[in-house]
């Protein structure tokens, strides 16, 4: 591991109790991302990738094992500590894009940072400078029901771009797009990419995983490269 690592996981596991049984999901994962990367988690259900997935973003923890995003030992840190890595450090993007409806593309765009206490006015010209970058200057005032699919999928990239984090993580995030817009959206993705942006993007899709540089195969909670 070195000072360019993003993420660095080593003989991560992670089990689950159901019943009276134990259910080992991730069986000993271990993943080095490196800065400016664009990597592809691929797998099919059941395979583990949602729970790695999870962990990446600090929305889980690992049972043991040793995980560092950006530098930062994860296993050490408190929920409080969580959520302030998880506003700051990792942008997600959703299949189901996950915009509050009642707020215009620019106010969602800027919410990360209004819950950081930056300043308003900043939020909102941040936002919109976002907005412009993936296509969508014109559109700064619309509410997610007036945006098409891959509107709206471009709206919660500029809200993951906002806070300039150190990782993208994308779960499907053509998942819910037609094929033609889909494409358009793993061309911002190779676009962002070349721009610097680490990105993680889960998908159990093989033509999908391939515009990524490199594909990490998960199946039966095991890594195969």
């Amino acid at each position: 591991m070195n000072k360019n690592t993003i993420i660095y996981m080593d003989k991560i596991v992670k089990s689950y109790q159901i019943g009276k049984s134990k259910l080992t999901v991730l069986k000993g994962i271990s993943i080095e991302i490196k800065k400016g990367e664009f990597v592809a988690v691929l797998g099919p259900s059941g395979s583990g990738k949602s729970t790695l997935m999870n962990i990446i973003g600090c929305i889980d923890v690992a049972d043991s094992g040793k995980y560092v995003l950006a530098g930062q030992d994860i296993k050490v840190k408190n929920d409080d500590e969580l959520a302030y890595i998880r506003n700051k450090e990792i942008g997600f993007i959703f299949q189901k894009f996950n915009l509050l409806t009642k707020y215009t593309a620019e106010h969602n765009v800027a919410f990360p940072l209004l819950l950081r206490g930056i300043d308003k006015l900043e939020a909102h010209q941040r936002a919109k400078k976002l907005l412009e970058s993936v296509g969508l200057g014109d559109r700064t005032d619309h509410k997610p029901f007036e945006l098409s699919g891959g509107q709206q999928q471009r709206v919660s990239i500029a809200r993951a771009l906002v806070g300039d984090p150190a990782l993208l993580l994308a779960d499907e995030p053509t998942g819910a797009l037609d094929s033609k817009t889909g494409e358009e959206i793993l061309d911002l993705f190779v676009e962002l990419n070349k721009k610097g942006n680490t990105i993680v993007m889960i998908t159990h899709d093989l033509d999908i995983a391939k515009r990524a540089e490199r594909i990490i195969h998960v199946k039966d909670g095991e890594i195969y490269e």
